[in-house]
């Protein structure tokens, strides 16, 4: 069996899967964009598990590229995954980095048993990336990691939830592109 991967236009703060991604910043505690939006509707839990993460293992904050799970909170998902994408305007401009977003991400949901992740276009708003960009290593990436998965992967469902009709378009593209569906 195969993953699924799709694309669909929506709030990621109302996905019904296992992991939520947020677009975080290395800080953890919040911020702008999709990662405001992820911590204002999981409530005060989130916060307080990221506090603890940066009280222990990760007192320097999440480096760019990697990713670390949480409990979702007030979500409807069990689980956050969080990751940081590169920041254009700061010069992280290695795709390689971009790429390492989202299988970091996909590792570690299957590490804590999610079978279902949403997905938004990281690095494609403050951090300056084209989202058609985004969405071309986003798909390449999940279809690689798939594809190491074999058979049965432990993640069976990979949606891309973007806020735009632009972003949505891209990652429709990249979706027949590199998969021959959507």
């Amino acid at each position: 069996m195969r993953a699924t991967v799709e694309a669909v236009l929506g709030d990621i703060t109302h996905e019904r899967v296992d992991a939520v991604v947020n677009a975080a910043n290395s800080s953890l505690l919040g911020g702008g964009g999709v990662d405001g939006a992820i911590h204002a509707a999981a409530g005060p839990a989130l916060l307080a598990e990221c506090r603890a993460l940066r009280r222990t293992v990760l007192p320097q904050g999440l480096p760019v590229g990697d990713a670390v799970a949480t409990g979702a909170g007030e979500l409807a998902a069990t689980w956050v995954v969080h990751t940081v994408g590169p920041n254009r305007h700061a010069g992280q401009t290695d795709p390689a980095l971009l790429a390492s977003c989202f299988a970091r991400s996909l590792t570690v949901a299957a590490d804590v048993g999610a079978r279902s992740v949403a997905f938004p276009a990281v690095s494609a708003g403050v951090y300056g990336w084209d989202v058609e960009v985004v969405a071309d290593v986003a798909v390449a990436t999940v279809r690689d990691h798939a594809a190491l998965a074999g058979d049965e992967p432990a993640v069976r469902l990979v949606r891309f939830v973007l806020a735009s009709d632009r972003a949505h378009a891209a990652f429709a593209s990249a979706i027949h592109r590199h998969l021959g569906t959507g």
